[in-house]
This record gives structure tokens, sequence and C-alpha cells, in this order.
């Protein structure tokens, strides 16, 4: 299964009867799922739907999805009301009768408010029910459409991780195979700084200094720090492969990492070591910037 992105956009548009219309969908980063859907008046009925397919292909990002629908024979209907009309013409013919009044125009007729009723074309429950299902259909494209979006986005960022992750596993072999952190010179270090002590003070005891000297030498490697770099490299690759929506447990694995290469860096007391832990520091950021991408 391919990585995924949560960042796309896609567009769809159709037609079914008398509408035209169209869907636009565009997904940003989140924590987890949020569809928020914009409908014209009237199409309500096809939001449960759509939410539920997109929450069966999606598990990460906030997607905007808006609907726009235009009806082709939107023109009014127009009909003449025979009661009013009736009513208007006997009021006239009876005002002409007493006033001796020329009798009224049909221009003049038609303009009396409640003589001509103007309506929209309303569908029938079958027409309705077709474009429904047509609308969602072009949902569906639209959706489809997004998640190509977001799987291309996935297989480039992908390309990004496997480039960080061999950067992260260079430079823990560099840090690995680093002279400083030699028993040899690890103990070099040890003899002279505790020759600096013994020479400012004759009061210490020599057996005590030894095994103070041992637990500093304990604490000054960094053997555990770079074996869990391994074992959080391999874990990530696997992820990566495997594919899915994994970018939660790449995050949680990027945050092991960055611990790791503090607490190299916090024990190093060489200058390459320290060197190599900071480019891994600024390494393992890039990892980590790009996962919060990643579904």
């Amino acid at each position: 299964m391919a990585l995924s992105s949560m960042t796309g956009f896609a567009r769809s548009h159709d037609a079914c009867g008398a509408y035209a219309f169209e869907w636009e969908l565009r997904s940003v980063n989140a924590k987890g799922f949020d569809l928020r859907m914009r409908l014209p008046p009237g199409w309500d009925a096809v939001e449960p739907l759509a939410r539920k397919r997109a929450t069966e292909l999606l598990s990460r990002g906030t997607v905007y999805a808006n609907l726009s629908v235009k009806r082709a024979d939107a023109g009014p209907s127009i009909r003449v009301n025979d009661e009013v009309l009736a009513s208007v013409m006997k009021i006239a013919a009876d005002l002409s009768q007493r006033f001796a009044a020329p009798p009224p125009t049909v221009d003049g007729i038609l303009a009396i408010k409640g003589v001509l009723e103007v309506s929209e074309t309303d569908d029938t429950e079958e027409e309705r029910r077709a474009a429904e299902a047509a609308v969602l259909r072009a949902f569906d494209q639209a959706l489809a459409g997004l998640i190509e979006m977001r799987h291309r986005e996935g297989s480039s960022l992908q390309q990004i991780f496997i480039s960080r992750l061999d950067q992260i596993a260079a430079l823990a072999a560099r840090a690995d195979q680093a002279p400083g952190r030699k028993a040899e010179a690890v103990k070099a270090r040890l003899a002279e700084q505790i020759g600096l002590l013994l020479e400012s003070s004759e009061r210490f005891d020599v057996d005590r200094l030894h095994q103070e000297a041992i637990m500093i030498a304990a604490k000054a490697d960094i053997r555990e720090e770079l074996d869990r770099i391994a074992s959080h490299v391999a874990q990530a690759r696997e992820l990566i492969g495997k594919g899915g929506a994994v970018g939660r447990r790449l995050d949680f694995l990027a945050q092991e990492f960055n611990r790791e290469v503090n607490t190299t860096c916090s024990k190093s007391n060489d200058v390459e070591l320290t060197n190599i832990g900071l480019e891994m520091k600024n390494v393992v950021e890039q990892f980590r910037e790009q996962v919060q991408n990643l579904e």
C-alpha cells in the first residue's frame, strides 16, 4: 500500500436532467479527520452518504468539500389565476356600467397583482432522486481524484523519508566509528581529568575516585543510543515499506529519534561526536517536518 499525503485538490463536473453540478475538494493537514461540506439549499440529503464514503477512505486531514449546482431550465413558470381574473373582470364590468368607463385593456388586467402567478419549476420525486444519485457519483469521482493526488504526494514524501533515514543511518555509523568514542580515547580523557584533580588536592580517595571514573566512562558511552537509533531506522523503513496511514507512528518515531540524538549530544565530550550529533539532529528535524504532511 502506498503512502498518502494529507494535502490534495480535486474537482469533478457532471449533469443530470436539468441540473449541472460541480464538486471541489481540498484537503490540508490535521491531527485527525474532519470533513467540512458546503451545500446549496435543498441538497442536504446527499451529505450523510458523502460523509460516510469519505470517512471510509480517508483517516487524516481536514477536507473542504464544496458543491455548486445550476439548473438549465431555471426559468419561472407563469400561469393565470382564473379565480382572481374572474373577480377582476366582474369588478371591471360593474365599474364600466356605473361610470361609463372604457373596458379594461389586457395589459392593464395582467398588471393587477394576483392575476399572474410566477413559480419555479418543481421536480418530480424521480427527478430529484436521480439528480441526488448523480451528485453522489460526482462526489465519488472527486474523492477518487483527491486520493490519487494525495498518493502522488505520498510517493514524493516516501523518497524524502528514505533519503533522510539513509542520512541518519550514515551519521550513526560515523558516530560509532569516531575515534573520540574509542575506549583508549575515553580512558585518556578521564586520566587527564583525574590527573588535574589530583594535582589540585591530595585529599581524594584513590579507590573511590577509580569507581567514579568507571561510572563516568559508562555514562559517556553512547552505544545504547546508537543501538536505539538503528532500531528506529529499521522500524521507520518497515512502516514506509508497508504504506497506508502510518503518519502517527512515524511521528512517534521522529520524537524518539530526537530524544536519542539529544542524549547523544549531551553525553558527547568530543568535538567530532558533537558535530555529528548536531548534524543528525538537523536531519531528524527535517524528517519530522515532512512526517507532519503524511496521512
